[in-house]
C-alpha cells in the first residue's frame, strides 16, 4: 500500500485580510500525480505554497510522515523541490549555475560541486532539453527557455516531492507534451508530483485531480472518474465538456 506523502488537516490561510483557504484536509498517496485545478481565485495556489510551507496558515502539514515545520531547512530542502509562478533568478547566471542552485542542499557550506552534483545538473538539463543553453546567461532566453531551465533546476534537487505552480506556463504544446513524458518517468521512479494547472486536459492525465472553488475543495478522486469529469464540468459552470479522444480524456468548451 503507498504512504502518504502529504498530509494537510485543517488548513487556513490568509492574505491580508482576506481568508483564502477555509478548513483544507487532503492525504496524497506517494508516487502519484495530483492536478490542481479550479477556476481563477479559486485557491490554488494559495493551496500549494502552504503545502510548500512558504506561507503561513492554521492547521497541520506533514511530509512524509512528519511535521513540516520540524524539518530542519537543509532536509526539507532535500525532500521536497518547488517550481512557483514568475520564479526570479540572475539573469546574469549562466544556465549550468542557476540549475547548480537545486543542488545547494546536498552541498556542504562553500564547498565546491561534486561528481554528483554536475551529474544531476546535466541529467536535468537533458531532460529539459536545456542542456544546449549551459553556457548562456538566463537574461539571454525566450519566457519558455527561461521556464525550462527554471524546471530543471527543481529537477537537480532530486527529491522525492516536487510541486510545480503552473508550470507550463511559456511552453509551448511540444515542450507540453515533453514535460508530460518527464512527468511519467518521474513517478515510475517513484516521486510525488503535485502540479497547479490551467491546462484542464493536461491535468486528466494526473493520477488524481484535486478540484477547488472559493476556497474549499469541491472533489478529489481519480481524474478518469466520471465522478471527477462531471465535478470538473459543474466548477467551470458547463461551459466545458470531458470527452474521450484517442484513448485520453481532453476537456473541450462548450
Amino acid at each position: 500500500m503507498n504512504k502518504i506523502a502529504i498530509q494537510a488537516s485543517s488548513i487556513r490561510a490568509r492574505l491580508g485580510n482576506s481568508e483564502i483557504l477555509h478548513d483544507v484536509s487532503l492525504a496524497l498517496l506517494q508516487g502519484r500525480w495530483t492536478a490542481i485545478v479550479g477556476p481563477n481565485g479559486a485557491g490554488k495556489s494559495t493551496l500549494l505554497k502552504v503545502l510548500a510551507g512558504l506561507l503561513p496558515h492554521q492547521g497541520q502539514v506533514d511530509l512524509l510522515g512528519q511535521p513540516l515545520p520540524s524539518y530542519p531547512a537543509r532536509a526539507r530542502a532535500k525532500a521536497l523541490a518547488w517550481l512557483g509562478q514568475n520564479e526570479s533568478a540572475a539573469d546574469d547566471l549562466t544556465v549550468w549555475d542557476v540549475v547548480m542552485l537545486g543542488r545547494l542542499p546536498h552541498q556542504a557550506w562553500l564547498s565546491a560541486p561534486s561528481a554528483a552534483d554536475r551529474a544531476a545538473v546535466e541529467m536535468a538539463l537533458k531532460t529539459t532539453g536545456a542542456l544546449g543553453w549551459r553556457a548562456r546567461s538566463l537574461g539571454q532566453l525566450s519566457g519558455g527557455e527561461r521556464q525550462r531551465v527554471l524546471l530543471a533546476r527543481a529537477l537537480a534537487v532530486q527529491a522525492p516531492v516536487l510541486l510545480m505552480d503552473e508550470p507550463l506556463a511559456n511552453l509551448d504544446p511540444p515542450h507540453q507534451s515533453d514535460w508530460l513524458g518527464m512527468v511519467r518517468c518521474l513517478l515510475e521512479a517513484g516521486v510525488t508530483v503535485v502540479s497547479v494547472l490551467h491546462e484542464i486536459s493536461m491535468a486528466l492525465h494526473a493520477d488524481q485531480m484535486l478540484i477547488m472553488a472559493g476556497g474549499c475543495v469541491t472533489h478529489f478522486g481519480p481524474s478518469a472518474d466520471p465522478a471527477t469529469h462531471r465535478a470538473l464540468e459543474a466548477v467551470f459552470d458547463h461551459r466545458i465538456t470531458i470527452h474521450p479522444l484517442a484513448g485520453q480524456w481532453v476537456a473541450l468548451p462548450n
